[in-house]
């Protein structure tokens, strides 16, 4: 089965991306041979619309699955809409992410995972302060930074607090194994 990973790089040792719509990299991986494509997104820097039609390019390539961090309602409808399932994969490598889906040891998830808008950067500053201490900045943004998704924006309470507080556990464990695989890194790099 072909499916396809979210990445920060190009190959199967490139660490998953937490972001869908606004990634760098889409790695198509065979799971029997492993042979794998790496494919730049080209909506990571689309103005508005790059969940939607980085959804539609990569169902486009007949994919048999998804794994990814985060997937926001535009794309997860789109994807939904195709038949393609998306599996929550937050961190490692590509090669350890399809590993663990060919273990069965991904979770598919049955709704968007992060708010509308949350990968577009609105930063609206407009300090006045003149050096005077009066500044007047009003920065609304949720822009991505280069550690990945921001959280999502306030919302209404919850019609089912235990599935929130499922998944926002999940949420936490994920981001503590990226760390994790960061840190581990960093040691590599710095030869520890």
């Amino acid at each position: 089965m072909r499916i396809v990973v979210t990445s920060n790089g190009t190959d199967l040792d490139a660490p998953v991306s937490p972001i869908f719509g606004r990634c760098s990299t889409y790695i198509f991986v065979d799971t029997e041979t492993m042979e794998f494509e790496a494919l730049t997104n080209p909506a990571m820097a689309a103005p508005g619309g790059a969940g939607i039609q980085a959804a539609q390019l990569v169902a486009s390539k007949g994919v048999g699955a998804v794994l990814t961090g985060n997937v926001g309602p535009n794309a997860f409808n789109v994807l939904q809409s195709a038949g393609v399932p998306i599996f929550i994969a937050t961190a490692g490598t590509v090669r350890e992410a399809v590993e663990a889906y060919k273990a069965g040891k991904l979770q598919p998830i049955g709704q968007s995972t992060a708010g509308p808008y949350t990968g577009m950067g609105r930063g609206m500053g407009m300090g006045r302060g003149m050096g005077r201490g009066m500044g007047m900045g009003r920065g609304m943004g949720w822009g991505v930074g280069p550690w990945g998704t921001p959280p999502a924006p306030p919302s209404a309470p919850s019609a089912a607090p235990t599935e929130e507080l499922s998944s926002l556990k999940a949420q936490i464990e994920a981001l503590g194994k990226q760390l994790d695989e960061v840190l581990k890194r960093l040691d590599r790099l710095e030869g520890k």
